[in-house]
């Protein structure tokens, strides 16, 4: 079997029985099912929603994104070997975590596959919950430029790039483009304050004002417990992005849960404690990645000039990337996934015919 065959790049073609289009993100594909075909599973597996929630089937793949475009290698390679399996495993064994210790549920139901998750759907909080633990990536290169105010947080001068700052800080951000918010341009990922939220508590997608401080609590919550996890094999969280939404449970409760994935090398940044002891960062995360691109071509300004995405844009479809770097990241991914689960990453030989069968034979969702 060839490592092109391995991969799974085009994961919005099963035949999944549906009545909607296949919406199909960066990474995931999302497949809704028929309002039968949710209450058949709900009623089958016991799932704790209400009798009527929407289901879906979410298949990750192995592409790989960064600055916003998806990227090749050479040999007609579309993805990073193990890159899907080695994300859904890590947020899987966060989420079980998390769960274990008392925190919100996930919007997951059950997990077929290492590639496939059965989640409900959820009213997003449009707010994109990052935290950061250290001065860092686009934040330090703000700072480096005289920026002082994040999200309405003021940092104080004299910190020094990728120190530990004072206090962990969230600076959330807009999910998607929000209009007609005072104070918000109409553009996606525009840091946003505090007040912001309390000033447009329903145009955010929250139920009410108490539960701003709901979503603060959930995001240091799940940050500590990822961070202290972490900490026991070596391993520094410096900072991530959470995401959040609304469910009903089967007894009609609206809850706030953790949405999409939590705590992976996609969402956050990983560092290598033993080697930041010495001064060095060693990234078990993409940001490895978006180094090689910003070394890799001779006009790094690309990458990080938005106004030039068009440009960006066609470096990544015109050009196949060597193999080692896509092997590079696949290495990164996979021995992070080990180190967090216990548990090795296994490639399967044909990922598609797996899912296909799974989905057939305990799902009955196959046409």
């Amino acid at each position: 079997m060839s490592l092109a065959h391995q991969v799974l790049a085009v994961n919005d073609d099963l035949p999944i029985r549906t009545d909607k289009p296949v919406h199909s993100g960066k990474v995931r594909s999302v497949y809704w099912l028929s309002a039968e075909d949710s209450k058949r599973l709900i009623a089958q597996k016991g799932y704790d929603v209400a009798p009527d929630a929407p289901l879906a089937i979410m298949v990750i793949s192995d592409r790989i994104s960064a600055f916003d475009c998806i990227w090749t290698g050479e040999g007609g390679v579309r993805g990073v070997p193990g890159k899907g399996a080695a994300l859904n495993a890590i947020s899987n064994h966060w989420f079980r975590l998390f769960k274990s210790q008392g925190l919100a549920d996930s919007h997951i139901l059950d997990i077929p596959h290492p590639f496939v998750w059965v989640v409900q759907k959820a009213r997003p909080v449009m707010v994109e919950a990052i935290c950061r633990q250290y001065i860092t990536g686009s934040m330090w290169r703000a700072y480096s430029k005289g920026e002082r105010d994040f999200c309405g947080i003021l940092l104080p001068d004299g910190l020094v790039r990728d120190q530990k700052l004072p206090e962990l800080l969230m600076t959330p951000s807009t999910k998607g483009i929000l209009r007609g918010i005072p104070g918000v341009p109409e553009a996606d990922d525009v840091n946003i304050t505090r007040k912001n939220l309390e000033d447009n508590t329903a145009a955010f997608g929250f139920k009410n004002s108490a539960d701003i401080g709901v979503y603060e609590t959930l995001l240091r919550q799940g940050f500590g417990v990822i961070s202290d996890a972490l900490k026991r094999i070596d391993q520094i969280f410096v900072d991530t992005k959470f995401e959040f939404g609304y469910v009903k449970d089967s007894k009609g409760n609206e809850k706030l849960i953790y949405m999409d994935e939590v705590g992976t090398p996609d969402s956050s940044r990983i560092w290598d404690a033993k080697e930041y002891a010495k001064g060095k960062i060693l990234e078990n995360s993409k940001e490895g990645f978006r180094q090689f691109l910003l070394n890799h071509f001779p006009d790094p300004d690309i990458m990080l000039n938005k106004d030039r995405m068009k440009e960006r844009e066609a470096l990544a479809r015109d050009n196949e990337l060597p193999m080692q770097a896509l092997m590079d990241v696949s290495t990164t991914y996979t021995d992070i996934a080990e180190k967090v689960t216990g548990q090795p990453i296994v490639l399967s030989d044909n990922p598609k015919a797996e899912i296909v069968q799974v989905l057939n034979d305990k799902f009955g969702l196959i046409v």
